[in-house]
C-alpha cells in the first residue's frame, strides 16, 4: 500500500528515516546507562476529589534539583540514583505535596493533589511551578486555565475560550465579536484546532459570534505560536490543543446554567469507582423560543439556534492500560418561513488506548473521525433544492514517549490521515425540475513521521529539538487542469480511483533553546518549519460556514513557513509577576489568494480564480502577567507588520495583508471585591483593518464600473472597546453580569 501511495523510492527513504530513529533511540539508551545504580519511579498524578489526571503537574527531587512533568494523561516517569529522596509534587491551583521515598528498585507510585487555594505568600514563593515559564525549553506558547476564561467578560455573557486567547500577544481577532483569529500574520485557516486530537475545521457558531467549545467540557488548553513539538503539523501558524474533561471517578456531580442566549448543563460520575467514569455536557441557545411567541406566521415558522454535545468515557483495564472514548456533536440551524434553511456543524469521535511498557515507555494509539458539513435548503415554487458541502477525514496516530532519565525525554510516532472533500452538490428533491450540479469529490492521503528530544544539557541550558517528515498524496478519481490567462481550461487529465495524481513531502525541523541567566530570568530562541496541505478559500475577512477547504494539487502547492524567534523571560517580585518579550520573523511561501472579482461558489474550475505568492510577518510581543493577589490579570502588546506579494496583485509589489495591524493592545484583569464578588474587565485597542475601497468610477456602455485602489490600500479607523463584568459566587451557584 505504501508503495502504491508514495512510490517505492519514497517508501525506501521513509524506511531509512524510521531506521535512523530506532538507531538514535538505541544510542540514547546506551548513553544514558550510568555506572551508579539508578531506578525509576513512575505513575499518575491525579486530582484527589475527582480522580482525573492532572496535565503538566511537576514532580521535583530537591536533593538532585531534577524533575519532570506529567504528560497529557497525567503519567510521569523519573529516573534517579538509588537511595532516599525528598519529592515535591506541585500543580498550579493545587496545594503542594511532599513525599519521602527510599528507592532500591523501580516503583510505581500514584500521587493525588488537593484543590486548595494557596493563601500564604510563602507557599507561592517556594513553588517551583512559579518559574516554569523561565526553566522549560518552550516559547511562543501559553496554557489557559478554565478559571481564567470563565471570569472574562464577553459579548452576551457567554464564556468563550477563543475570544479569551485573542487577548494574548501575537493573536488577533479576525473581526469584532468573531471567534476567528490570526496568529503572527498567518491566515485564519493556518491554525490547527484540536479537540481530543480530532481536527475541528470550523470552530464557530452563529457566523463566528460564538465558538463551538462549551467551557463546561474543557479541561486543558495549550496554544503554540511557534516551534512546537514535532508531533504537531499540518498548519503554518499555530496549534490550539484542547482536552476535554474525563469525568469524575469517585463521585456523581452535575451543574446547570442559564444565560442571556443559552442554557447549559453537565453530569459526570463513576461507572465503576476509580476504574471508569463518564462525562456529558450540552449547551443550546433559545432564540427560537422567542420567535414562537410572535403574532406573525412567517416569524413563528423561522428557526435560529445552535447546540453542542460533548461526551467522554474512560476505562482502566489494568495497571498498564486505559481506554478513552470521546465525541463532540454541534450544529447551527437557521431558517426563514420554511422557504429557506441552512444548517452546519462539526462531528468528531476519538478512541484512544494508553499502554505502559515498563516504567519508562508510554504509548498512545488513537483512531479519529472528523467531519464538517453544511446544508442549504431552498424552496423554489414547488421544488425543494438542497445544497451540500463537506470535509471529512479518518486518521490513525501512534505516539510513543520514552522517559530516559530526568534530563532526557524522547517522543516519536507516525500519523496517517485520509481526507474526503465534497466541494459542492446541488440536488433537487422529489424529482424537481431544477438542474443538478455535482462537483467532483477530491481525495487525499496525508502521513507524517516524527522524532522529538527534550534534552537538559546542564542546570542552565536546555534544548527541545525534533524532526518531522510529512507527505501528502492527491488521489483519484479526479482531474487536473491547465488554464489559459483568461482562466479557461485547455488541458484535462483524468485519473482512476486510487491513482496517484500528485505527491508532496518534506522535512520539518524544529528547535527551541533555553539559557538560564538567573533563577528568575532566561533567554530563549527557536526555529521551526511547517507545511500546510489544506487551504481555506474564502471571500470573507472572517470565518463563515461557506468557506471552501481545498487540498493541494498540481496547481495549488503546499504552504511552507519558516519562523525565527528570540525572547527574554523574567519573573519579578519572587514570582508574583511574569513578563516576556519576543521578537519573531516569519517567511511564508506558496500562499493562496483570490483574483480581483473571483467567483468561487460552485465553480468547477475554482483553481482558475486563485493567485499564488508569498508573505512575510515580523514583530515584537510584550506580555506582563500578575499571577496572584486580589487583583490579577495580564497586559499584552503586539507591534507587527504583515505583507503579501503576488505577481497578479498590486503590480507584483508588497502590499498590506488584510490581517496586518500595526498595534494590538489588550488589558485584562479580575479583582476580588469580597469573598463573594469579583469584578472583571478587558480593554482592547487595535489599528484599523487594511481594506480595499474604490477611489473612482467610470462608465462603459451605460454600465458604472468601480476603479479600485491598490489591494488593501486603505484602513478602517482605529478601534477600541471596554468590557466589564461582575460575578457573585455562592457555595453551589454563581451569577455573572
Amino acid at each position: 500500500m505504501w508503495e502504491v501511495i508514495l512510490g517505492r523510492k519514497r517508501t525506501n527513504k521513509l524506511r531509512i528515516l524510521f531506521g535512523m530513529m530506532l538507531a538514535f533511540l538505541c544510542l540514547l539508551n546506551s548513553a544514558f546507562s550510568q555506572s551508579e545504580k539508578r531506578h525509576t519511579i513512575s505513575g499518575h498524578i491525579k486530582d484527589s476529589s475527582s480522580g482525573e489526571a492532572l496535565i503538566g503537574a511537576s514532580i521535583y527531587v530537591e536533593q538532585l534539583k531534577a524533575g519532570c512533568s506529567s504528560n497529557t494523561y497525567g503519567f510521569y516517569s523519573l529516573t534517579v540514583p538509588e537511595g532516599g529522596h525528598d519529592l515535591v509534587i506541585r500543580m498550579v491551583g493545587y496545594s503542594p505535596k511532599r513525599e519521602q521515598i527510599n528507592l532500591y528498585g523501580d516503583q510505581k507510585i500514584d500521587f493525588e493533589l488537593s484543590v486548595e487555594p494557596i493563601k500564604t505568600q510563602n507557599i507561592v514563593v517556594t513553588a517551583e511551578s512559579a518559574h516554569d515559564n523561565i526553566k522549560i525549553p518552550e516559547m511562543s506558547s501559553f496554557k489557559l486555565k478554565p478559571s481564567q476564561y470563565k471570569t472574562i467578560p464577553v459579548i452576551m455573557g457567554e464564556q468563550d475560550l477563543l475570544k479569551t486567547i485573542q487577548l494574548m500577544p501575537g493573536i488577533q481577532a479576525a473581526a469584532e465579536g468573531n471567534t476567528g483569529f490570526f496568529v503572527r500574520g498567518g491566515g485564519a485557516d493556518q491554525n490547527l484546532i484540536l479537540l481530543d486530537e480530532a481536527t475541528v475545521y470550523n470552530a464557530s457558531h452563529l457566523m463566528g459570534f460564538f465558538s463551538v467549545f462549551n467551557t463546561d467540557a474543557v479541561k486543558d488548553i495549550v496554544l503554540t505560536k511557534g516551534a512546537g513539538s514535532a508531533e504537531y503539523g499540518g498548519r503554518l501558524s499555530s496549534v490550539l490543543d484542547i482536552k476535554m474533561k474525563e469525568g469524575n471517578l469517585r463521585n456523581f456531580d452535575g451543574s446547570a446554567g442559564v444565560g442571556l442566549v443559552a442554557a447549559h448543563g453537565l453530569i459526570e460520575g463513576p461507572i465503576k469507582k476509580d476504574k471508569s467514569s463518564f462525562f456529558i455536557s450540552s449547551r443550546r441557545t433559545y432564540f427560537d423560543l422567542f420567535l414562537r411567541g410572535s403574532n406573525k406566521e412567517s416569524i413563528r415558522k423561522s428557526e435560529l439556534y445552535f447546540y453542542d454535545l460533548n461526551a467522554k468515557t474512560n476505562y482502566q483495564i489494568g495497571a498498564k492500560d486505559r481506554i478513552y472514548l470521546s465525541g463532540y456533536f454541534g450544529k447551527d440551524v437557521l431558517g426563514y418561513k420554511g422557504e429557506f434553511g441552512i444548517d452546519w456543524g462539526n462531528s468528531t469521535a476519538t478512541v484512544r488506548w494508553n499502554h505502559l511498557y515498563g516504567h519508562k515507555f508510554f504509548s498512545n494509539t488513537t483512531l479519529i473521525f472528523s467531519l464538517f458539513k453544511y446544508n442549504v435548503g431552498i424552496t423554489e415554487g414547488n421544488d425543494l433544492v438542497n445544497i451540500y458541502s463537506s470535509i471529512k477525514n479518518y486518521s490513525l496516530k501512534e505516539d510513543f514517549q520514552y522517559f530516559a532519565d530526568s534530563k532526557n525525554t524522547i517522543k516519536f510516532g507516525a500519523h496517517a490521515f485520509y481526507h474526503t472533500f465534497v466541494p459542492g452538490e446541488i440536488k433537487a428533491q422529489d424529482g424537481g425540475s431544477i438542474n443538478e450540479l455535482l462537483l467532483k469529490k477530491k481525495y487525499a492521503f496525508e502521513n507524517a513521521f516524527y522524532l522529538n528530544h527534550e534534552w537538559k544539557l546542564s542546570d542552565i541550558f536546555q534544548l527541545n529539538y525534533g524532526l518531522r517528515y510529512s507527505g501528502f498524496a492527491v488521489l483519484g478519481p479526479g482531474e487536473d487542469f491547465v488554464f489559459d490567462q483568461q482562466g479557461n481550461p485547455i488541458v484535462a487529465n483524468t485519473y482512476g480511483s486510487g491513482k496517484l495524481i500528485k505527491y508532496y513531502g518534506g522535512l520539518e525541523p524544529r528547535l527551541t533553546a533555553n539559557y538560564l541567566l538567573t533563577e528568575s530570568s532566561s533567554i530563549k530562541a527557536s526555529y521551526s518549519r511547517n507545511r500546510q496541505y489544506l487551504h481555506l478559500i474564502s471571500t470573507s475577512t472572517t470565518t463563515t460556514p461557506f468557506d471552501l477547504w481545498h487540498p493541494s494539487t498540481k496547481i495549488v502547492k503546499p504552504g511552507i513557513a519558516d519562523q525565527f524567534a528570540i525572547g527574554y523571560f523574567r519573573d519579578l517580585a519572587d514570582g508574583k509577576y511574569e513578563m516576556s518579550t519576543e521578537l519573531y520573523y516569519k517567511d511564508m511561501r506558496n500562499q493562496v489568494d483570490l483574483k480581483n472579482g473571483a467567483n468561487i461558489f460552485f465553480n468547477k474550475y475554482v483553481e482558475s480564480q486563485l493567485v499564488f505568492g508569498k508573505a512575510r510577518s515580523y514583530g515584537i510581543e510584550l506580555y506582563i502577567k500578575k499571577r496572584y493577589g486580589r487583583l490579577n490579570g495580564w497586559l499584552s502588546y503586539t507591534l507587527s507588520k504583515t505583507q503579501n506579494k503576488f505577481a497578479a496583485v498590486n503590480d507584483g509589489d508588497w502590499y498590506n495583508a488584510r490581517q496586518d495591524r500595526t498595534h494590538d493592545v489588550s488589558l485584562t484583569g479580575v479583582y476580588d471585591l469580597t469573598s463573594h464578588w469579583d469584578f472583571s474587565f478587558s480593554w482592547v485597542y487595535m489599528t484599523g483593518n487594511a481594506v480595499t475601497f474604490p477611489y473612482g468610477k467610470y462608465g462603459v456602455d451605460g454600465h458604472i464600473i468601480n476603479l479600485y485602489s491598490d489591494r488593501n490600500g486603505y484602513r478602517m479607523p482605529n478601534y477600541h472597546r471596554l468590557d466589564i463584568g461582575f460575578t457573585w459566587k455562592g457555595e453551589v451557584s454563581s451569577w455573572n453580569f
